[in-house]
C-alpha cells in the first residue's frame, strides 16, 4: 500500500494545538506547584513570564531564519525543544528549575510565527484569515483538552500532565519529520539580516512601518490584557472562590469548546459577511466586557456566564487582526513581520502577567480584570483608527 503525506495544514494544525494543549494543560496546576516554593502571586506571574521573555528574544530570530533557510526544519526543532522543556519542569525539584523548564520552552515557543508564515506560503492571500481561524480553532481545541487533561491526571500527580505534554510534543515531532514537506521555495527565501536577530531592533522597524503600526499596538494591548488575564486566573479562583485545579480545568474546557467552535467554522461563515475590520473590532469589544465581568461576579458559577464572551471575542479577533497584519506586507516579508508580532505578542506576554500579579498582591484580587477591560478598551481605539483605511501590501 501507498503511503500518503497528510496535508500540511494537519501537521500545522497539531503543532499549534499540542502548543497551546500544553500552556493550558498548566494554567490550572502551575499555581499549585509554585506554592510548594512561594506563596505570592508575582511568582506566578513571573514564571509565565519567563516563558514569554524567552520567546520575545527569539521568535524574531526564529522567523527571519524561516525566511531564509525554510520552515520545515525550525519546525521540527521547536516542537522537539518544546518537549524538552516540558520534561525538565516535570522532573524539576526547586523553583530554579522550574524557571529553566519554562525558558527553554519559550525559546522554542517562536514555532507559532514560522507555523503562520508556513500557512501563509501555502495559502492563497484571500484564503489566509479563514486558515488563519484553523490555527484559532487548534488554539480552541488545545484550551479544551489541555485543562480536561489535566484535571484527568492530576489525581496522579501535580507532574504527570506535564509528562504528558512532553509526550505529545515528542510524538508530533516524528510526525513531522517524517510527513512535512517544504513550503517555501528557494527563489522566495531571503538574507538574514544581523538586524533581524535583534527583538528591539525588528521591533523598532515593525514599529515605523505605518501600514501595521496602528495594527500591532492594538494586537500588544489585547495580548497584554489576555496574558495576565491567562495567567493570574487560577490565582484568582483560588483565593475568591476556594477553587482548586479541578473547578479550574472544568472552565478552561468549558472556554476552549466555544473558542474552538467559533475559530473552527464560525469564523468562515461571518467573514465574508462582516469583514476583517468589523470582526476584530467586535471581539475587542467583548472581550474586554467579558474580563471586566469577571471583577463584578459575585460567586464561582457566575464565571460560566462571563466567559461565555471571551473565547467568542477571542475567536474574532485573533485570526483577523493577523490576518490584517499580514495583508499589510509583501510575501517575502511574511516570516519577519509575523515573527516580529510574535514578539511583541511575548513581550506583551511578559508584561501583562508581571502587571496582573502585582496589582493583584498590591491593589486586590479583582483589580487584574477591570485594569485588563482598560487595556482593550485602548486596543480597540488604535485598531478602528488602523483600519479606517484599508491597507494594501506592497508586491
Amino acid at each position: 500500500m501507498k503511503f500518503t503525506r497528510p496535508a500540511p495544514l494537519v501537521f500545522i494544525f497539531l503543532t499549534i494545538f499540542i502548543d497551546f494543549m500544553g500552556g493550558s494543560l498548566l494554567v490550572p496546576i502551575l499555581p499549585f506547584i509554585v506554592e510548594r516554593y512561594r506563596s505570592d502571586a508575582l511568582t506566578v506571574g513571573l514564571l509565565g513570564a519567563s516563558f514569554s521573555l524567552a520567546q520575545f528574544i527569539v521568535a524574531p530570530a526564529l522567523g527571519s531564519l524561516s525566511d531564509r533557510y525554510g520552515r520545515r526544519a525550525l519546525l521540527i526543532s521547536c516542537v522537539i525543544g518544546t518537549g524538552l522543556g516540558y520534561l525538565i519542569m516535570g522532573f524539576a525539584h526547586t523553583i530554579e528549575l522550574l524557571f529553566i523548564g519554562r525558558i527553554i520552552g519559550g525559546a522554542t515557543g517562536g514555532v507559532a510565527a514560522v507555523a503562520q508564515a508556513y500557512v501563509v506560503d501555502i495559502s492563497k492571500p484571500e484564503d489566509r484569515t479563514k486558515n488563519f481561524g484553523l490555527i484559532g480553532a487548534a488554539f480552541g481545541l488545545g484550551f479544551i483538552l489541555g485543562p480536561t487533561l489535566s484535571g484527568l491526571l492530576v489525581p496522579f500527580g501535580l507532574e504527570v500532565p506535564i509528562f504528558a505534554a512532553a509526550a505529545f510534543s515528542f510524538a508530533n515531532a516524528v510526525l513531522g519529520y517524517f510527513t512535512l514537506t517544504e513550503s517555501l521555495p528557494p527563489e522566495k527565501r531571503q538574507p538574514v539580516r544581523v538586524a533581524d536577530l535583534n527583538p528591539f531592533t525588528q521591533l523598532w522597524n515593525l514599529i515605523q512601518n505605518a501600514q501595521v503600526r496602528g495594527l500591532l499596538i492594538g494586537f500588544f494591548l489585547f495580548n497584554f490584557a489576555f496574558a495576565g488575564f491567562q495567567n493570574n486566573f487560577a490565582v484568582f479562583t483560588d483565593r475568591q472562590f476556594n477553587w482548586g485545579p479541578e473547578q479550574n480545568a472544568q472552565i478552561f474546557a468549558y472556554v476552549g469548546i466555544i473558542s474552538s467552535i467559533v475559530q473552527g467554522g464560525l469564523i468562515r461563515v461571518l467573514l465574508p459577511r462582516f469583514g476583517e475590520a468589523r470582526l476584530a473590532l467586535t471581539g475587542l469589544a467583548l472581550i474586554a466586557i467579558s474580563i471586566g465581568g469577571v471583577a463584578l461576579v459575585p460567586s464561582g458559577g457566575w464565571l460560566f456566564l462571563t466567559q461565555a464572551l471571551t473565547p467568542l471575542g477571542v475567536g474574532l479577533c485573533l485570526p483577523t487582526l493577523r490576518g490584517l497584519i499580514s495583508k499589510a506586507v509583501s510575501d517575502s516579508e511574511q516570516g519577519r513581520v509575523l515573527g516580529g508580532s510574535q514578539s511583541l505578542a511575548s513581550l506583551a506576554a511578559v508584561l501583562g502577567p508581571l502587571w496582573a500579579g502585582a496589582v493583584f498582591d498590591h491593589w486586590g484580587v479583582t483589580s487584574p480584570y477591570w485594569t485588563a477591560a482598560l487595556w482593550l478598551g485602548v486596543a480597540w481605539v488604535c485598531t478602528f483608527w488602523a483600519v479606517r483605511k484599508p491597507t494594501v501590501a506592497p508586491s
